[in-house]
């Protein structure tokens, strides 16, 4: 789980600063234009992968929370098993 946790913030912080290089290349462009469109979908499109890349990071945490609390309930049986 480890392994995917850093890939995952290693994607995150890869698309916050390609998003925010857009975003100053946004600025500096007619408010009408195409390139300004076109800017702001790739934006957009950024936002949508970031969403999904910090979904996965939350599902990834609440697994190995998940995880921990089941092998913790395993536990007692085991023991009583052995007894």
């Amino acid at each position: 789980m480890m392994e995917s946790s850093s890939l995952l913030e290693k994607g995150i912080a890869r698309i916050l600063k390609l998003s925010a290089d857009l975003q100053i290349k946004r600025r500096a462009t007619t408010k009408y234009s195409l390139a300004f469109h076109d800017l702001s979908i790739a934006i957009a499109a950024y936002g949508d992968v970031l969403a999904i890349l910090t979904a996965l990071r939350e599902q990834d945490q609440y697994s190995c929370t998940l995880g921990f609390l089941n092998s913790l309930q395993a536990s007692p049986e085991t023991a009583r098993a052995i007894l």
